[in-house]
């Protein structure tokens, strides 16, 4: 195995490379989309989530001698094409929404520019990348939304492909969850980590004051201790018995919430126990989050539905050329013209219209040409929604790690507060906003 993740790659893009070396059109100058035709499940908006990650490994697209003799043992591609890849490197421009961005049908997420050679060979890793984490991040931004002012934790890593698990508490991260389980996570994007026990660790134990009294010895009385292995009310009795009236949070995670909660808070009231919070994870999702908004419930923890998309695992997005130059080095727009699968060819610059702070539209400039196009001034009421991700093939750095994550966090949570309110609630309906494509002359 090595660090290239060059063939993180379907097999048919690098056959169109070879193709294009042999007839001369691998040099002509391209422009490629990611964008998506329809937001999954009926929701009402989408999340950007995937790009600083996409950059990285973007920064390790490269075909080192394990790759190249893997093709040519395999028959996948001939001496031309294996000889171009041996010093591919994108040196093209990426442009696109900001990381924790708003999107809608047809938004322009991604735009790809450069020789058609160096723009194909990056769908699948794109599509990849950026179709799990907005799918993860739109399903956690409407948990967020639904949890108001409780905090929410991520802790679905068992539910999930390993790396998988780790984008997917990135992806939470962003849209509005403020911990994760997953200390890979935490490590290389800075996420706080939290957890405590299991109900293994009762188990372990000859009862469960006994397991109670380990973990206070040591983890201390703000812990959080699990108090449903067997009678919940009794687990509560024991829990203040042995950590006092200052314990730190008691978690349930298995009956009727709304129910158990209430009882559970006016027990722990009783018992003098005001100040210790209620934490609740039980096959959690948006919908059980906003069941449980009127419950004295203090915490959620999250599972499978988040790092599962809450049912949508893929955002649906899709990678397709919509510019080329022709023999004559003229421009024109191409597109995909299927019924339920067509596109809008042409470069395009994006912007979200705004009266008063609140989302009207999304208004997309299409230019079939590759002059300039419309820029934030000559739409005053507008945000200007797309930036320079790589500019000539060099990356800029401060989309990626833990700072980009942070700054894609930061502004995830500012643009949803530009949502109009029919975009906040929860059942099926038609995108919240508009896209609207105006052609540019």
């Amino acid at each position: 195995m090595t660090s290239s993740t060059a063939l993180l790659t379907d097999r048919y893009e690098l056959t169109m490379l070879g193709a294009a070396l042999r007839d001369g059109t691998a040099t002509r100058p391209s422009v490629f989309e990611l964008f998506a035709r329809r937001l999954s499940g009926g929701r009402r908006f989408g999340v950007v989530a995937g790009t600083g990650r996409l950059l990285s490994l973007l920064r390790d697209f490269r075909f080192g001698d394990d790759e190249l003799r893997y093709l040519s043992d395999h028959g996948v591609v001939d001496a031309q094409t294996l000889k171009y890849l041996e010093s591919y490197r994108f040196t093209g421009t990426i442009r696109g929404y900001r990381e924790g961005e708003l999107y809608f049908p047809g938004s322009p997420i991604l735009t790809v520019e450069g020789s058609f050679a160096d723009a194909v060979v990056l769908e699948t890793i794109a599509l990849s990348v950026m179709n799990h984490d907005s799918a993860i991040a739109t399903a956690a931004s409407r948990m967020s939304i639904a949890a108001g002012e409780r905090p929410l934790a991520e802790m679905g890593s068992r539910r999930a492909a390993e790396m998988s698990a780790v984008a997917a508490a990135r992806a939470a991260y962003i849209a509005g969850f403020g911990a994760t389980s997953n200390l890979e996570a935490g490590r290389q994007w800075a996420i706080p980590t939290m957890g405590t026990a299991a109900h293994s660790w009762t188990l372990l134990h000859d009862s469960e004051e006994d397991a109670f009294r380990a973990q206070i010895d040591s983890l201390g009385a703000g812990t959080t201790l699990l108090v449903d292995t067997y009678d919940i009310a009794e687990g509560v009795r024991t829990a203040i018995r042995v950590a006092g009236t200052q314990l730190g949070g008691v978690r349930l995670d298995s009956g009727d919430l709304p129910t158990v909660a209430a009882a559970v808070r006016d027990q722990l009231d009783e018992l003098g126990a005001t100040t210790t919070k209620i934490t609740v994870t039980s096959d959690l999702d948006e919908y059980a989050i906003a069941a449980l908004a009127a419950s004295p419930v203090d915490f959620y923890g999250v599972g499978t539905s988040v790092v599962t998309g809450s049912g949508y695992p893929t955002a649906g997005m899709v990678y397709k050329l919509v510019a080329r130059q022709d023999a004559a080095g003229s421009w024109i727009p191409v597109a995909k013209a299927s019924t339920d699968k067509g596109s809008k060819g042409g470069r395009k610059a994006a912007f979200r219209t705004l009266i008063e702070g609140v989302a009207t539209a999304e208004t997309i400039v299409v230019s079939d040409g590759f002059e300039e196009l419309s820029s934030a001034a000559e739409h005053p009421d507008s945000r200007s929604l797309q930036v320079t991700l790589v500019d000539g093939g060099e990356i800029d750095a401060s989309f990626e790690g833990a700072s980009g994550t942070a700054s894609a966090r930061a502004h995830h949570l500012l643009v949803r507060e530009e949502l109009p309110v029919r975009a906040l609630a929860l059942s099926k309906s038609d995108p919240a906003i508009p896209t609207v494509f105006l052609d540019q002359d």
